[in-house]
């Protein structure tokens, strides 16, 4: 009788051990921290450069407005398009899964959509035209390995995406000369793009210290350091200035 409670006693220990693991499976972010923030800027945003559309007007008749490059696109005090991450901190031997579906980037109104956005070594890469004109994307990787595609007409190009970590890495349009956009490749998931309200969140980060760094195509780095514990949230705001 002892040795049949003792059996059961167990086996009731391991059932609440396994329980518990299916709630929160290893390498989940159960007790992750997170990192928020705003990117702001100080001073008078430039003018963005006027684009002649007039050779496209399949993509011109979609603004309104005359098109312009919006290298800067700054409101309220609070910067967009800034590309925020983990630049340092995660252990060296960490490591993350790449997500099975892809990044889409698209072409619509002769832009890039999204202009500034991330993706993990190893994740797939889906190129859309959205215009029904000749775009020619070009991937001016350093580290990865360059590419250069044409797409005639509407299409999604699926490509493999890139083998190792490279921040920024620029696209561009060998058809329409202003079309640029950037992607930082990276080897974990802890990255996000400011939008208007210039606010970004890393989450699901470990207990650590790390150095954050945001990237802007005109106004290059700030970082900021910043340490967290399980589970806790702390705020780290970086700013830039015109120029």
């Amino acid at each position: 009788m002892r040795r049949f409670g003792m059996v059961a006693a167990v086996g009731a220990g391991l059932m609440v051990l396994a329980l518990a693991v299916a709630r929160h499976p290893a390498g989940a972010a159960s007790d992750g921290a997170t990192v928020t923030g705003k990117v702001k800027f100080v001073g008078k945003a430039p003018a963005n450069p006027a684009i002649d559309m007039g050779e496209e007007p399949k993509c011109k008749a979609k603004y309104t407005a005359g098109p312009t490059d919006p290298q800067v696109l700054a409101k309220a005090g609070m910067l967009a398009n800034v590309f925020v991450y983990v630049k340092s901190g995660l252990a060296a031997d960490a490591k993350f899964p790449a997500p099975s579906a892809p990044v889409e980037i698209d072409q619509s109104g002769c832009l890039y959509h999204p202009r500034v956005f991330g993706m993990m070594v190893g994740q797939g890469l889906a190129i859309k035209n959205s215009d029904g004109v000749l775009h020619n994307i070009k991937a001016l990787g350093k580290k990865n390995r360059p590419f250069n595609i044409s797409q005639p007409t509407n299409m999604v190009t699926q490509r493999p995406g890139f083998t190792v970590p490279e921040v920024m890495l620029p696209l561009e349009c060998n058809v329409h000369g202003w079309m640029h956009a950037y992607v930082g490749v990276l080897p974990h998931p802890f990255f996000a793009t400011t939008g208007e309200d210039g606010a970004f969140a890393l989450k699901g980060l470990p207990a650590g210290t790390y150095t954050i760094e945001a990237w802007h195509e005109k106004y290059g780095l700030q970082t900021a350091t910043v340490t967290v514990k399980a589970g806790e949230t702390k705020t780290a705001d970086l700013t830039f200035t015109a120029k």
